[in-house]
């Protein structure tokens, strides 16, 4: 009921309507009005309550919430499931927690902070409250395992599209990372569950650093991470962001479902690719190679040329690729 105060307040934004009115539309008393009116104010939504006025929406606070979001979500499934939480350990922990359960397909779970967030390999993600959007997408696509791979790119091409959108030039350092003037702000981890011939889910994970500031960056990361309003300047609207990647990530996802391809992921992804032309190394289980990035294949395998001539492709897994001498 108090979503649906909500939406009265929003469809008339910045009108005085009535509590009276109000209440003859959910059928509920004045006093219940007022305690969800109440209950908008401590989430942080700034109503003035005006005697024989009623009560004006102001302001709304920065939050990613459905009710937030939906104005800027024109997908048909994906995110039309929506669970919103105000703290998580990790989305995709979560996430694979309610996956086998009915209507799960595009479901989309979000949370304002992640206290034990991870990366690719293992790693760390720092995800602090209110300051990005930490969401996980489940997925129970009919494709072969070993397709599922290929799910990163789109989700990579998405969040390039919707920080273009925004008016942000990001490239993508393959297979899953974000880059912005050299520095990772955004980080995708897909993870599946499903035997040789069969998938029962897929969960992509999708960590945008929008608005962190330095202190929240670790000292031994500031070198390699930051966030979009540490390299522009520009405060970002965090929900219109997260709708725009889902947006984006729908359209790129069931082109794949309809036509088998990712073509149209992996050449937004070469076309914004760090890499493509650069002395690599090559990091898996202990072992490093060095090569050139010539190419992104349109299985979106990394195409890379050793020093003998020989052209290679690189799967993304436990495969971690870096600069000659750095992290780019």
């Amino acid at each position: 009921m108090k979503d649906e105060v909500l939406s009265i307040l929003k469809a008339n934004l910045g009108v005085y309507i009535s509590g009276q009115i109000m209440c003859e539309k959910l059928n509920v008393s004045r006093t219940a009005i007022w305690k969800y009116i109440n209950a908008l104010k401590e989430e942080g939504y700034a109503i003035e309550s005006v005697s024989k006025k009623g009560y004006r929406l102001i302001s709304s606070p920065d939050l990613l919430t459905f009710d937030e979001i939906n104005p800027f979500l024109n997908t048909k499934y994906i995110g039309r499931n929506y669970l919103y939480f105000d703290t998580l350990e990790s989305t995709n922990s979560r996430s694979k927690e309610l996956a086998s359960k009915p209507g799960m397909n595009g479901a989309v779970v979000v949370s304002e902070e992640q206290t034990t967030g991870k990366g690719r390999l293992g790693r760390q993600w720092i995800s602090p409250k209110h300051r990005g959007i930490w969401m996980s997408v489940i997925l129970k696509p009919d494709i072969e395992p070993s397709s599922v791979p290929k799910i990163v790119h789109i989700a990579a091409a998405a969040v390039v599209l919707a920080m273009k959108e925004i008016g942000v030039e990001p490239c993508v350092k393959w297979p899953n990372d974000i880059i912005l003037n050299g520095k990772k702000v955004c980080g995708i981890l897909t993870e599946m569950s499903g035997e040789i011939n069969h998938i029962d889910f897929v969960v992509v994970g999708i960590g945008i650093n929008a608005n962190l500031e330095p202190e929240d960056i670790p000292a031994d990361m500031k070198e390699k991470a930051s966030s979009i309003y540490m390299e522009t300047g520009v405060i970002i609207d965090r929900k219109s962001l997260a709708a725009k990647v889902l947006n984006y990530f729908e359209q790129l996802y069931e082109d794949f479902l309809l036509t088998g391809s990712i073509d149209a992921s992996v050449k937004i992804c070469r076309k914004n690719s760090i890499l493509l032309g650069k002395e690599i190394r090559i990091i898996s289980r202990k072992k490093e190679l060095k090569a050139k990035a010539v190419d992104i294949s349109d299985d979106g395998e990394l195409l890379v040329q050793f020093e003998d001539g020989r052209i290679e492709p690189i799967v993304s897994g436990e495969v971690s690729v870096r600069g000659i001498n750095g992290y780019i």
